[in-house]
């Protein structure tokens, strides 16, 4: 009868081990990113629209993009501004709310919005910036708690819109959502995004259970509020 050593033994078990305990935590990764993606799509359920059908409401709030040198919106940005423009010459919104991220004063996605959306017809009066919209979810809460935005079409991608409404609608932002879908020609870049967003409906669930203050906070912006009373 063959000799059978101890160490091999044990070696053996370990490797068990490690293997259920592989198993397990890969399950549990599934369990919960399959739920969060399910709590954001019956959270946005019935709250996402085409520009035209989209109910209105008194400010468009527009989520950062990339900003390309020498300060130009991406193609994805552009598109997000676009719709934004066109729902407020079609009366849909009376102000818009451009969100994102300018930590550094050489990178300015909030003032390459205004640029891009003011040399395309929007008066400047219209136009409200939020410099510190890191994430959707501080864009989100930023809107509420500094701004003082209570209802709102959330604009950005289609692969992104229902987890951007799901948040704003659990932050206390009445939201409805319009997204972009001509960015599609750039499929690589395209299908990142979509894959992404299955990793960061779990991160927005998160956000969302914990109730984490945005990076930055502040006093009661009037920006928005004198953007409406003007028109």
């Amino acid at each position: 009868m063959p000799k059978i050593s101890i160490g091999r033994v044990r070696r053996s078990r370990w490797f068990r081990r490690l293997v259920v305990a592989g198993g397990l935590g890969t399950v549990l990764a599934i369990v919960t990113v399959a739920s969060a993606n399910l709590w954001l799509r019956s959270s946005a359920d019935g709250h996402v629209y085409a520009a035209a059908d989209v109910p209105a409401a008194p400010v468009a709030l527009v989520l950062g993009a990339q900003v390309d040198p020498p300060g130009e919106p991406s193609a994805f940005l552009a598109a997000r501004l676009d719709i934004a423009r066109e729902l407020y010459q079609a009366g849909k919104v009376k102000a818009i709310l451009v969100s994102g991220d300018h930590a550094e004063w050489s990178y300015d996605e909030p003032g390459a919005m205004q640029v891009y959306l003011i040399a395309r017809g929007v008066p400047a009066d219209k136009i409200v910036l939020d410099h510190a919209g890191f994430d959707t979810y501080d864009s989100c809460a930023r809107a509420n708690k500094i701004f003082g935005v209570s209802r709102a079409i959330v604009v950005s991608q289609s692969f992104h819109v229902p987890r951007a409404v799901a948040v704003c609608r659990s932050l206390g932002v009445e939201a409805d959502g319009v997204g972009d879908d001509t960015a599609r020609v750039y499929k690589p870049m395209w299908v990142r995004g979509e894959v992404r967003e299955w990793g960061a409906a779990v991160k927005a669930a998160f956000d969302v259970v914990t109730r984490r203050d945005p990076v930055f906070l502040g006093p009661h912006e009037t920006g928005v509020e004198a953007a409406i009373a003007a028109s």
